[in-house]
């Protein structure tokens, strides 16, 4: 078995690799920042469901949400929860 001696300078370069990735995921993960509110719109594609069916999530209290003027918006973490409480297996 062949053994291989690590130097300081292989340390250093793993270590400025290391945080280029880093760096990479961060600024991959900083333009994917999910918004709070979403509008029905959003939605509908988010979830890939008709209107009539966000509506009866909405009727049927499945999917709070929350009416300012005539716009409905829903909250991203209501969507992430109802999806959560209605996984299967």
């Amino acid at each position: 078995m062949a053994t291989e001696i690590i130097t300081t300078d292989d340390l250093r370069e793993f270590k400025i690799e290391l945080l280029e990735e880093f760096e990479k995921l961060l600024k991959q993960n900083s333009g994917s920042q999910q918004k709070k509110w979403l509008k029905s719109y959003e939605v509908k594609e988010l979830l890939n469901v008709s209107s009539g069916t966000l509506q009866h999530l909405r009727v049927s209290g499945m999917l709070p949400y929350t009416k300012v003027g005539g716009t409905i918006y829903y909250d991203y973490q209501d969507i992430q929860n109802m999806i959560t409480q209605n996984k299967c297996g």
